[in-house]
C-alpha cells in the first residue's frame, strides 16, 4: 500500500505538511482521540470537547475530498488511550510502506514520535511544521549571539520578512514600528460590543459534548453553553465577524476589561489558529485588507498583526530554542501552592472572581486579564511556577505547551529571570483600577494602601519588591519603583511585611477546598 499519514488535533489544515503529496488512492489518514492527551492535565471541558468536535468535522472533509481517513474515537472498542498504542495498531491494520507526520507543537511528543523510528519497523518521516511564519532553524538563526532575546527586534524581522505594513522604501507604515501607546485606553461608559459569533453545536459537536459530559465531567469548566466553531468554514466566519465587527476598535481597548463583557472587541479566534483551522498569514491578512480598504485604523491592525507574527511566532521560537530545561528555571525563588480560588473563583477580589469566572463559563480571558489579573497576583504572591503553568495549560482552549509556557513562565512569572521579557509586569490594584470597572464592585477598596480592607494587590504589590529586591534591584526598568521604596520610612514597610503575611497566611490563601 502507500503511506501512513497521522494528524494530531491540532494540526487540522488542508495544508499541513503530513498530508503534502496525499495519495487518494493508496494512502490512509490515522487520527486518533485519545485519552492520555484528554487527561495528562485535566483540560477544561470545553477544550476537549471544541478539539475532538473539530477533527471529527476535519475528518469528514477530508472523506468528502476522497481520502481514506482511519479515525479512532475515543470510545472505540481496543482504543488503546495513548498516540504511541494508536499509532502501532494503525501500522498492524494498514501495513503501510512509512508513516509520514508533521513535528508536534510540544516537546514531549516529539520525543515520543522520535522513538517510533525504532519501535514501529517502518520508516517515520517528520516534517517540519511549516504554518508558521518563522521556522524553528530561522528562529534560532536569529537569536544566536544576542544577548537579549527582546519580541519587538524580532518583531521588526518578521515585519520585513513579510513585508507587512511596510512603505516602498522599507520603513514601517506611519513611521514606527508599534502602536502600543496608543492601545490602552479604559472602555468609555455606554459602548455598544458586537458579540461574536454564537453557533449552534451540529449532530457531531453535540455528539461529542455528549462524550465529553460522560467521560470528563470531573474536569474544571462549564461544558455549555458551547459556542466555539468546529469547522474551518466556522473559523473564516468568525474572522470575518472580527475583522469588519470589532478589529475598528481592538487598538484602542485591547487592555481594557469590563465586568459583564469577557470579550469585547478581541478577535477570539486564537482556539482556532492554535488547532489549525486558521493559519497565521491569512488572519494577518484580513486585517490588513481591512486597513487598506480603510475599514481599520493602522493602530488597531499594527496591534493584532504583532499578536500574531510578533508575538505568537515569538514564544514558541524562545519554546524550541529553551526546551527541555527551560521550564525548570525558577529565578524568584516562588514556591506558594496555588490557592483554591483559581479554580472555584470563590475569592473576595473581585477582578480575579471575575477573571476566573469567565475562564470557567468560557475557556477564554483575553490577553490583560491573563497577565495583569491572574496572572499578575501569581507573581506577586510568589505561586509556585509548575502550578501557575498547569492552571494556564488546563483553563483555555487555546493553551498549548509550546504556547502557554513561555508567557507563563517567562512574561508573567519572570521565573526566567529576564529572558523573554526585560521587567516583571508587577502592578498594584490602581493598574486594574484605571482598566477596568472591577473595583467598583470589589469589598477591598483599591486607593487604601494598607490595612484589612485596602486592595491586597497593593500591599502585595510593594511586598514583592522588598521580597526580590536582591534580585531586581538592578533590572533598569525597575528603578523608579525601588527608587520610591527606597524613600519608604521603615514604619511603612512593616506595615506591607505586616498585612502581606496576614493576607498570605489566610484561609483565602489555602490550596486546598474550604
Amino acid at each position: 500500500m502507500g503511506v501512513l499519514r497521522l494528524v494530531l488535533g491540532d494540526q487540522l489544515t488542508r495544508s499541513v505538511s503530513c498530508l503534502n503529496g496525499l495519495d487518494l488512492e493508496h494512502d490512509v489518514v490515522l487520527m486518533v482521540e485519545v485519552a492520555e492527551e484528554a487527561s495528562y492535565v485535566r483540560h477544561h471541558k470545553q477544550k476537549i470537547a471544541f478539539l475532538f468536535a473539530a477533527m471529527r468535522h476535519f475528518a469528514e472533509e477530508l472523506r468528502a475530498e476522497g481520502a481514506r481517513v482511519d479515525y479512532v474515537r475515543l470510545d472505540d472498542p481496543g482504543n488503546t488511550g495513548s498516540f504511541g498504542g494508536e499509532v502501532e495498531r494503525a501500522v498492524a491494520r494498514h501495513r503501510p510502506d512509512a508513516l509520514i507526520l508533521t513535528e508536534p507543537g510540544e516537546w514531549r511528543v516529539l520525543e515520543m514520535m522520535r522513538n517510533w523510528r525504532e519501535e514501529l519497523g517502518v520508516p517515520v518521516h517528520i516534517r517540519e511544521d511549516d504554518r508558521f511564519v518563522c521556522s524553528r532553524d530561522a528562529f534560532a538563526r536569529w537569536a544566536e549571539g544576542r544577548k537579549a532575546l527582546r519580541m519587538e527586534f524580532f518583531y521588526r524581522e518578521m515585519r520585513r520578512a513579510t513585508g507587512y505594513l511596510m512603505d516602498e522604501a522599507g520603513n514601517p507604515e506611519g513611521g514606527q514600528w508599534n502602536f502600543d501607546q496608543e492601545n490602552r485606553k479604559r472602555l468609555p461608559e455606554g459602548t455598544r460590543v458586537p458579540p461574536p459569533p454564537q453557533p449552534e453545536p451540529d449532530a457531531i459537536t453535540r455528539e461529542v459534548l455528549d462524550l465529553v459530559a460522560a467521560r470528563f465531567g470531573e474536569h474544571f469548566g462549564a461544558l455549555e453553553p458551547f459556542v466555539w466553531e468546529t469547522t474551518r468554514e466556522g473559523a473564516l466566519k468568525a474572522l470575518d465577524a472580527f475583522v469588519r465587527e470589532r478589529l475598528p476598535f481592538f487598538g484602542d481597548y485591547q487592555d481594557a476589561m469590563k465586568q459583564g463583557e469577557p470579550f469585547l472587541f478581541h478577535a477570539v479566534i486564537s482556539p482556532y489558529l492554535n488547532a489549525g483551522l486558521l493559519t497565521a498569514r491569512e488572519v494577518c491578512e484580513a486585517a490588513l485588507a481591512a486597513y487598506g480598504k480603510g475599514r481599520a485604523p493602522l493602530n488597531a491592525v499594527e496591534g493584532f498583526v504583532r499578536q500574531i507574527i510578533g508575538w505568537r511566532e515569538y514564544v514558541r521560537g524562545i519554546y524550541w530554542l529553551k526546551m527541555p530545561d527551560y521550564a525548570a528555571s525558577n529565578a524568584l525563588a516562588a514556591k506558594r501552592p496555588l490557592p483554591w480560588f483559581y479554580w472555584s473563583g470563590e475569592t473576595e477580589m473581585n477582578c480575579l472572581a471575575l477573571a476566573i469566572g469567565d475562564t470557567h463559563a468560557h475557556a477564554y480571558a483575553h490577553h490583560i486579564q491573563r497577565l495583569m489579573v491572574t496572572g499578575n497576583f501569581a507573581l506577586i504572591a510568589g505561586l509556585d511556577p509548575a502550578q501557575v503553568e498547569e492552571w494556564y495549560l488546563v483553563v483555555y482552549a487555546d493553551a498549548y505547551e509550546w504556547v502557554e509556557l513561555p508567557n507563563t513562565h517567562g512574561m508573567i512569572l519572570f521565573a526566567d529571570g529576564g529572558l523573554l521579557g526585560s521587567k516583571p509586569y508587577a502592578a498594584s490594584g490602581a493598574y486594574i483600577d484605571r482598566m477596568s470597572d472591577y473595583c467598583g464592585s470589589c469589598r477591598y477598596d483599591v486607593k487604601q494602601k494598607t490595612g484589612p480592607d485596602a486592595c491586597p494587590f497593593n500591599y502585595l504589590y510593594w511586598h514583592f519588591l522588598i521580597e526580590n529586591e536582591e534580585r531586581l534591584k538592578d533590572n533598569v526598568r525597575l528603578a523608579m519603583p525601588y527608587r520610591n521604596l527606597a524613600r519608604m520610612d521603615a514604619r511603612r514597610k512593616a506595615q506591607v511585611r505586616a498585612d502581606a503575611e496576614r493576607f498570605l497566611g489566610s484561609a483565602q490563601m489555602s490550596p486546598l477546598r474550604s
